[in-house]
């Protein structure tokens, strides 16, 4: 079958190239066949040998006759199918005549589309000549398609931009190039293109105009330089400012305190308090612009180290005591006991924002107090920090712009009250920075819940609680006192060590459910009023083992040792967790009255410190009569310097003389020789000699951490920040002095 098939392809193929020669083949073979038969039969009927028989004559034609009948049929048979074969080869030819149209005009919206898009294209064979470029590459290049087909044109390059290539092989790059039209940027993307199968793949290059996005971009690049600029600019003034106006400052507020330790007159003693809180609220002010300014650099730096979270808390609530206390207000602090007692983060950020959060509601507060709440977060390893106050509260639409900065609830909150306005934004940016959240929730007249929800990873290394709670565990607990948010957060942290906690603010309900049971504890609040706090500890006697007086430190200093004498125990607000629970621990003997009060019995023993020879570079007279002051009156020994030179030369000179300087207070910025460079020569004089290591430390107003790694890099071993303050000093100065010469 396969040969029949061969030989009719071969034929049809023969038939297809010489058709004249098999047709007149075929006329031949016919003539012939016809002619042979014909003769053949016409000759046999006439011979005379051929005995012919008329009967046999017919039968034979009529045979003939039939056979011809057969091949006539045939032939009209194959016809017909013919004729219909070649319907359908005029439909199917008319079909293709159509898709060819189609095709066509596909082809030339393709290529009109390609001439009429604002693209360049140009198609390259792999030899680089053009195959076809469209219009608009021919206008950028200034001639005809005619003119470039063929050639191996290009446009003049001036600059080789950025060059990548895709997972697909497209590569993509940028050039500035010459044109009729000017200098343009292009962004070309080629790739290669195979049109047909047999023929070679060509380079496809489509190239878009961008000139005008990447002017933008080189204008957003040289503004973005501009405005680096002026950010440093703007930082490097703020760091000037600052230490400018910090200079006076530590002069205002260090001779204000100087003052207030020699004897004045109650008038006197006033106007020089009102300098100092003066002095020190423009000292606050600064230290929020700093820290807007930092913020907006994008300089603020988050540490993760491990702290404890309830020292943190309760640091923050006795340092803001004294100013609640003043306007005779609450002020308490709860740490959920389900939280780690050290956590990962940045204790002095939060000391920020929790400060910022709490003062403000101290100063928006006239009655009640301010509560500190921490409990665990929503989500796992974040904690919650919730600042509560019962202040005048925040409007609504008051409550969407109290984040910005420069804001304030309203013009008569700002004139009332005062304020920069920057604290809030300054706080929401910090948390925002660590990786937190701020909200607020407000009711005019009401108060205020400020929460700040922190991610705080419990630290690895985390150590034991330093709060041991008692065994409370269903023994009764009776608190009486005022509503009040500190008497309610102690109630609340009993009922967590499991006592069965009755609070009450009436004398006579408490007289009454004193001789019912056998009180493990009774805390009474000297608020109450002395004389009847006193007759109420002296009715609890055989009912309570434990009668514990809760006051403030002004309370405690104004009380006679016989208002007391029917306490065995108290506590000082506001009241410390530890504290708490160590008054009401089974073990812990009861106290006798006339006892010295609870800071005082846990405060450490005060030392004495040895005289130190101190050095001090400070080029402002009022500044350096203010250290010499105060370094005198601590007891130590000071040389004053105006620069760097006779800084380092005093010392060179105590150095050689074998009388070295204990410390040195080098201030940063002095003229002729500024204290980086003082620090550097002592530190290489320290090392040729192999001399002992002289501690250095910064005083300066500068507070940028740029400042910092310049004074720590120049060999310094820390700061002392202008406007000095005095307790700070002290500790510097008690970590000079040896163990050995400190007498108890």
């Amino acid at each position: 079958m396969s040969g029949a098939l061969r030989f009719k392809a071969k034929w049809r193929h023969l038939n297809r190239r010489h058709p004249f020669l098999l047709k007149t083949l075929r006329s031949v073979m016919i003539f012939m066949a016809a002619f042979g038969g014909a003769y053949g039969f016409l000759a046999g009927a006439l011979s005379s040998k051929s005995g012919y028989d008329p009967q046999n004559f017919a039968i034979g034609i009529s045979f003939l006759f039939a056979l011809a009948c057969v091949a006539l049929a045939t032939l009209s048979m194959r016809m017909r199918w013919l004729r219909k074969s070649m319907r359908k080869i005029a439909l199917h030819n008319e079909a293709l005549l159509d898709r060819n149209w189609e095709l066509k005009e596909s082809e030339e919206r393709v290529r009109s589309l390609f001439e009429s898009q604002s693209d360049l294209v140009v198609l390259r064979a792999q030899d680089g000549r053009i195959s076809f470029a469209n219009d608009t590459f021919c206008s950028y290049a200034g001639k005809s398609d005619e003119q470039l087909i063929g050639t191996s044109f290009s446009l003049p390059v001036l600059e080789q931009g950025e060059d990548a290539t895709e997972s697909r092989g497209t590569r993509i790059h940028d050039q500035r190039v010459e044109t009729t039209l000017g200098v343009r940027w292009i962004a070309w993307r080629e790739n290669l293109v195979r049109h047909h199968v047999n023929q070679p793949a060509e380079l496809r290059s489509v190239g878009r105009d961008v000139t005008d996005r990447a002017e933008a971009e080189r204008a957003l690049s040289s503004a973005r330089d501009h405005a680096v600029a002026a950010n440093r600019a703007k930082s490097k003034f703020l760091a000037v400012a600052s230490h400018e106006i910090r200079t006076p400052l530590n002069g205002i507020i260090g001779m204000s305190g100087l003052l207030l330790d020699t004897p004045l007159t109650p008038e006197q003693a006033s106007y020089a308090k009102a300098v100092k809180t003066s002095g020190e609220a423009m000292m606050l002010l600064i230290e929020e612009l700093l820290d807007f300014s930092k913020i907006e650099a994008g300089k603020i730096d988050i540490e993760h180290r491990p702290f404890n979270l309830s020292a943190l808390i309760e640091e923050i609530t006795e340092l803001l005591a004294p100013r609640a206390q003043a306007r005779n207000l609450e002020i308490a602090s709860y740490v959920d006991e389900r939280l780690p007692v050290d956590v990962v983060g940045d204790a002095a950020r939060l000391r920020q924002v929790i400060l910022n959060l709490a003062g403000n509601a101290i100063k928006f507060t006239s009655n009640g107090g301010v509560a500190l709440i921490v409990e665990p977060g929503i989500w796992p390893d974040e904690v919650s920090f919730l600042i509560r106050d019962t202040g005048i509260g925040i409007a609504p639409d008051a409550q969407v712009r109290i984040f910005r900065e420069f804001e304030q609830a309203d013009e008569r909150i700002a004139r009332d009250y005062g304020g920069s306005g920057l604290g809030l934004s300054i706080s929401e940016r910090i948390v925002r920075r660590m990786g937190g959240r701020i909200s607020l929730e407000s009711t005019i007249g009401e108060g205020s819940t400020f929460e700040v929800s922190l991610p705080l990873r419990p630290s690895d290394t985390a150590g034991l609680s330093s709060v041991i709670a008692p065994d409370l565990a269903n023994k009764p607990v009776m608190v009486v006192g005022k509503q009040t948010i500190g008497g309610s957060l102690v109630a609340r942290r009993l009922a967590r060590w499991g006592a069965q906690v009755c609070e009450t603010s009436e004398i006579s309900v408490a007289e009454a459910l004193l001789p019912e049971r056998s009180w493990h504890a009774i805390l009474i609040d000297h608020a109450l009023g002395a004389a009847r706090a006193r007759g109420l500890a002296a009715f609890a006697l055989p009912h309570a083992a434990r009668r514990i007086a809760v006051f403030t430190p002004a309370e405690r200093h104004d009380l006679r040792p016989d208002e007391i004498a029917s306490f065995n125990g108290y506590l000082v607000k506001p009241v410390r967790a530890a504290s708490l629970a160590t008054r009401l621990a089974d073990d812990t003997p009861a106290l006798v009255p006339g006892l010295q009060n609870e800071a005082e019995a846990d405060a450490p023993k005060q030392l004495s410190p040895k005289s130190l020879s101190v050095l001090v570079a400070e080029d402002n007279e009022i500044n350096a009569l203010l250290m010499r002051s105060l370094l005198t009156k601590l007891g130590h020994r000071p040389v004053v310097c105006i620069n760097g030179n006779e800084a380092f030369e005093s010392w060179l000179s105590a150095e050689m003389a074998g009388a070295p300087y204990d410390i040195v207070l080098m201030d940063v910025q002095m003229p002729n020789l500024n204290g980086v460079e003082a620090t550097k020569m002592i530190r290489e004089r320290e090392a040729e000699r192999s001399l002992p290591r002289t501690r250095i430390l910064a005083l300066t107003a500068n507070t940028l951490v740029e400042d910092r790694y310049a004074c720590f890099e120049a060999g310094m071993d820390g700061f002392l920040v202008k406007p000095l303050d005095r307790d700070k000093l002290i500790d510097a100065l008690a970590s000079v002095i040896p163990v050995s010469n400190v007498a108890a």
